[in-house]
């Protein structure tokens, strides 16, 4: 894993940090599924993981490796939920204060449990502040750390747990994995499973989803550099909404990752609410990018039949859940 921010001795270590702190997530199977998509679907429910979603793996692996002079001082986060949530819980667990950079317009469920946890919230407006900006100011004044929201090697390798798990718990059900599918934004989550997938399973060829408008990751592999874009429009997926790869998920994407789906609003308004009545699963549209691709047909499965899919994150505004469910979206 030369030239590249993390290995899968990384992922191990965040493995054993996480032990007795993470839920280790199972691996569920929906016939249903199976029979729609003519494949085997095995789904890592990351819905079911504490704060509701992938990233508490990431932020308590971070948090864990502070030092006490560290903890002391606290942290500061950005995000527009799930990170929020995950660093606020693990600083609540770990015994240090928490601060986290939120825009005015995140769903009110995630600005409502990241205070539940504990931490505190400074509200920002997306379109005329700079959240990196606010943040920087505050971790200078308090003299906190910042916690990236996936560009960063102890990030990566904390949601490369969940690859981990998925692969071996495959492997306990006598599976072996043709495809990856996860979810991608910044791509901490693709990049750390995509390490631990290949580690464990090298002909296991890994896919993202992405939200149209938001298509970096994939012109960022087709150029084979980054590629900053500019969104025009917001998406369902507001977990997703990075408008560039990072600079350390990215080298890890562009050597691992086989292919991007794009998937639009409306495709990942019907997984939802597959997920709901179908699966009866409550996923947050971002969290059901992968199941959104699989089920509009986006997925190149290589010739393979056993698919393992991450629902990364099932933290959804209700009033947006009722609307879904109505199909009025």
């Amino acid at each position: 894993m030369s030239g590249l921010a993390i290995s899968f001795a990384d992922i191990e270590a965040a493995a054993g940090r996480l032990k007795g702190w993470a839920a280790e997530t199972p691996l569920i199977e929906s016939p249903a599924l199976n029979d729609r998509l003519g494949l085997r679907v095995l789904i890592k429910p990351e819905t079911l993981q504490r704060v509701g979603a992938f990233k508490f793996r990431g932020a308590f692996n971070r948090l864990a490796q502070l030092t006490p002079e560290e903890r002391t001082r606290g942290v500061v986060a950005f995000s527009s939920g799930n990170h929020a949530q995950g660093v606020a819980l693990a600083a609540r667990l770990l015994g240090m204060p928490a601060l986290i950079v939120m825009p005015a317009d995140a769903p009110r469920v995630k600005v409502e449990a990241t205070k539940g946890y504990g931490a505190e919230v400074r509200v920002y407006d997306r379109l005329t502040e700079s959240r990196e900006q606010i943040a920087a100011a505050i971790a200078q004044e308090r003299g906190a750390v910042i916690v990236p929201a996936f560009d960063d090697p102890h990030i990566i390798a904390g949601q490369g747990t969940a690859g981990l798990e998925m692969v071996r718990q495959a492997e306990a059900l006598g599976a072996a994995l043709d495809v990856v599918v996860t979810p991608c934004g910044g791509g901490g989550l693709l990049a750390g499973v995509a390490t631990a997938v290949k580690a464990l399973s090298p002909r296991t060829a890994l896919i993202g989803a992405e939200p149209a408008g938001y298509d970096d990751t994939l012109r960022s592999l087709q150029a084979g550099e980054r590629q900053p874009l500019t969104p025009r429009a917001r998406t369902l997926c507001d977990a997703l909404e990075s408008p560039c790869p990072g600079e350390l998920t990215f080298p890890i994407l562009l050597r691992h990752v086989a292919g991007m789906a794009v998937v639009t609003d409306t495709e990942v308004a019907a997984a939802v609410r597959f997920a709901a009545t179908t699966l009866k699963l409550v996923a947050e549209p971002g969290g059901a990018a992968g199941l959104a691709a699989l089920l509009a047909g986006k997925v190149d499965t290589f010739g393979g039949r056993t698919v393992g899919l991450v629902l990364s994150g099932g933290n959804i505004d209700p009033d947006l859940l009722a609307r879904i469910l109505r199909d009025e979206i």
